[in-house]
């Protein structure tokens, strides 16, 4: 039997990072990687990861404390004082207060760091560009940097790819995507504010609603 590479999945919980996941087992060995930062929704956000790793029978999982990104702030996913938007992201309309300051620089140096230490060979990111909320660090152009950034920062025989398999796809791409591919979606959390039942009214529900009745399904978590 041939020997599969590995991949260091950046799985947050959420529909994108599942989706990404499930395709990535299709071609690799995965170990999945988390971050707790101090999030809203944090605590919930840690059991879908946990369950969707179950699900799949991945052993080798990572959950990282990065509470500096809440020390440093800037960010209402974090701060109580700065209000969530609702609604969905309007286009041109500037970047959001649910960004986080430079969080996915933050997470691929973290993934990098355990990728060369394990010997994987991919690192695997649900980032989305087209139909996402605008971060300024879900770009193509972001992740092309990052990739020469850890080329040019790793041990001359480390040979680590950026993969964004959802980046130019919309919601409702993503979830056929995930239907396809069997992922648990249901055992998947998207919701910026709470963590018994999905408000519903923030962008990333909204996006996520939106996505779901796109693709002609019912979203399987509750809402209120």
């Amino acid at each position: 039997m041939t020997r599969r590479d590995t991949a260091v999945v950046l799985l947050s919980g959420g529909l994108d990072s599942c989706v990404c996941l499930a395709g990535v087992l299709t071609r690799y060995d995965a170990a999945v990687l988390h971050l707790d930062y101090g999030q809203r929704t944090q605590a919930r956000e840690r059991a879908a990861f946990d369950a969707i790793a179950d699900h799949y029978g991945i052993a080798r999982r990572l959950a990282v404390d990065v509470s500096h990104l809440k020390a440093i702030g800037g960010t209402s996913l974090i701060d109580d004082a700065l209000p969530v938007e609702s609604g969905l992201p309007v286009a041109g309309g500037g970047v959001p207060s649910t960004y986080v300051p430079f969080r996915n620089g933050n997470l691929l140096a973290i993934a990098a760091s355990w990728a060369e230490v394990i010997g994987a060979q991919a690192l695997v990111i649900g980032a989305v560009q087209e139909d996402g909320s605008g971060y300024p660090d879900c770009t193509e152009a972001f992740y092309r940097a990052f990739a020469a950034a850890i080329d040019a920062g790793t041990r001359p025989q480390t040979r680590l790819e950026i993969l964004t398999p959802l980046i130019h796809l919309d919601k409702a791409a993503i979830v056929r995507r995930g239907l396809e591919l069997g992922a648990p979606l249901h055992l998947t959390w998207s919701c910026y504010v709470s963590q018994e039942r999905a408000c519903g009214r923030c962008e990333s529900c909204q996006l996520r609603l939106r996505g779901f009745a796109r693709a002609g399904a019912t979203d399987p978590i509750p809402y209120e």
